[in-house]
């Protein structure tokens, strides 16, 4: 099993929710984040209102996938996150040793998903 930790920008995570969904990956968690990117720091404006761009608001999801669901979750976070600006997101990926379902004591890949 994988876990997936991708970084997005908020705009964009109705469209990451329906492409995941759509691939039948329908179990993540998620929330909002902020961090600092490689921008250097600058004022913007918006509406009238100026104020800093330094922090940059983004949404986190954290997904545990198979191994054998690993790459289409992947490619499908790249297809529809992007935007081709700066600041689109990154994607982390790490192992997970074992997972367990509480009510059932189900472990590993059996934990993962309802056989009912």
């Amino acid at each position: 099993m994988k876990k997936i930790e991708a970084i997005i920008r908020v705009s964009k995570f109705q469209e990451v929710k329906d492409a995941l969904h759509a691939i039948d990956i329908d179990f993540f968690s998620y929330y909002d984040t902020v961090g600092v990117g490689n921008e250097k720091k600058r004022k913007g404006s918006y509406r009238g209102t100026s104020g800093d761009t330094e922090f940059i608001s983004r949404r986190t999801l954290t997904i545990v996938v198979r191994d054998i669901n690993l790459k289409k979750t992947v490619d499908c976070l790249l297809k529809s996150a992007y935007t081709g600006e700066i600041g689109d997101g990154k994607i982390f990926v790490s192992p997970i040793e074992e997972s367990y379902r509480i009510r059932t004591k189900e472990s590993g890949d059996d934990s993962m998903y309802n056989k009912e």
